[in-house]
């Protein structure tokens, strides 16, 4: 008898194993593919290491700006492939030697779920006390004509990267697509990207818009309120044909990249255990991560959007700890939520939106990063720092960046809306000078009236 099952060795499951063993349990993991899940294999490590590749390659094209010439540069595919391998498989092996470290017991198989507390793998039957299901999401093709054809890349088409198209299609304005649409513009191919809404539509509108200027004047257009109806082959030529508000829009194009995921759930039993289900198929639970069937969790992308790791982890450390009999409660609203284009975008909290639907008395600030020092010295404009704030005692209630290094400044963001931190007490405080970071400290004094670097309207 077990303590903890889990089931998916991703981040969330990963974090759920090994917290549940440091209290204490004996826990299995099982994993049908690759430790790390797939973030660390085809997800954020991949991307994120061709991005760095990607953003030498753009400053390389503005290095005149900064008074460097550079006559020629050449992309060398083998390796940045090779780069980009050898960086995951050094942090899958480092991730299954820390499992093992534990004593965690790692089971390679698919899982079936045959009660709450039995699972079947590898026609072995397992029992165990908690079960954790953190199977995570995977990868769709939508259902249009032409949706099988060569020329339609899904996520890990992209990730490959053994080619660079000379035109490539983005369909979709969440974070995957937009790192692979400014991947592929870095290496040099002419990107359009088309969104149903608009970049990131699940967060602040502003920083929407941001980065939509960023990268028109980058040079990837950015088609708004477009969906895909075919992928068709004209005269040797393919072409995706767009529904628009202006009508039909035909796009030639050597690669058009659909990127949508769901929740991996099919084949688990869930039915039979009666774990209870939205429609997208994604799990319901509570805060503690509880599903509706006692002594069964679920984390990470199983549970639905968003589908982040740094989520998933969070979910996994309470799901552990639960299952071990703790109480520990996961704070939605102190996760940060980022993407890695350039500029970055990084975002915690609620939106101006969003705050206003929870019916607070809303206040916001934006500080723009074109007058921060350290911005200028970068040459990196682009974007902004804006706090959402409830009026009555100006407690921080968002925090959403959009600009260089973003992900690296959101911390403090986050740590702000878990310690109730006011723009009063941001205000106050002192930040290195010249940095990014003081943009953050404007922008809190622009809540209260006391900008200093801000022009008076």
């Amino acid at each position: 008898m077990r303590d903890v099952i889990v089931i998916g060795g991703g981040a969330g499951g990963v974090a759920a194993a090994i917290r549940a063993t440091q209290l204490g349990g004996k826990v299995t993991l099982i994993e049908k593919d690759l430790i790390g899940g797939n973030c660390l294999n085809r997800g954020c490590i991949p991307t994120k290491t061709l991005l760095t590749t990607a953003r030498l390659l753009f400053t390389l094209e503005r290095a005149q700006e900064l008074g460097i010439a550079v006559e020629k540069v050449q992309v060398l595919l083998e390796r940045l492939q090779a780069r980009r391998d050898e960086v995951v498989e050094n942090l899958r092996l480092g991730t299954e030697s820390t499992v093992a470290s534990y004593g965690i017991e790692i089971i390679r198989g698919e899982a079936r779920l045959l009660s709450p507390t039995k699972v079947e793998v590898n026609g072995q039957v397992i029992e165990g006390r908690s079960l954790v299901i953190a199977t995570g999401s995977t990868s769709v093709r939508p259902d249009f004509p032409g949706a099988n054809t060569e020329v339609v890349w899904g996520s890990d088409d992209a990730l490959a990267v053994r080619e660079i198209p000379k035109r490539l299609l983005v369909m979709g304005g969440g974070p995957v697509e937009l790192e692979l649409a400014w991947l592929y513009r870095a290496l040099g191919s002419e990107v359009t990207v088309a969104v149903e809404e608009r970049l990131l539509p699940e967060e602040d509108h502003e920083v929407g818009q941001r980065l939509g200027a960023a990268f028109r004047e980058q040079g990837i257009k950015v088609l708004p309120r477009a969906k895909l109806a075919a992928v068709e082959e004209r005269e040797g030529r393919w072409v995706a044909v767009l529904q628009t508000r202006k009508g039909e829009k035909a796009l030639e194009v050597d690669r058009v990249l659909v990127a949508p995921r769901r929740p991996a759930v099919d084949g688990l039993g869930l039915e039979k255990v009666g774990v209870r289900r939205r429609g997208d198929g994604s799990i319901v639970v509570n805060e503690r991560m509880e599903t509706n069937v006692p002594g069964v969790y679920a984390i990470g992308d199983v549970t639905g959007s968003p589908f982040f790791s740094n989520r998933a982890e969070a979910q996994g450390i309470a799901a552990g700890e639960n299952a071990m009999g703790g109480k520990r409660r996961v704070k939605e609203k102190t996760i940060p939520r980022c993407t890695y284009t350039w500029p970055e975008v990084a975002c915690v909290g609620l939106t101006e939106a969003q705050a206003e639907e929870r019916g607070y008395e809303v206040k916001t600030s934006v500080a723009p990063l074109s007058i921060n020092a350290r911005a200028m010295t970068l040459g990196e404009g682009w974007g902004s720092i804006k706090i959402v704030s409830e009026a009555r005692y100006n407690a921080i209630l968002g925090v959403h960046i959009v600009g260089p290094f973003a992900t690296e400044l959101i911390g403090e963001g986050a740590l702000a809306i878990e310690l109730e931190v006011t723009a009063d007490e941001l205000a106050l405080s002192v930040r290195p000078h010249p940095t990014i970071s003081e943009c953050r400290v404007e922008a809190a004094r622009a809540l209260l009236g006391q900008a200093l670097f801000l022009p008076e309207f």
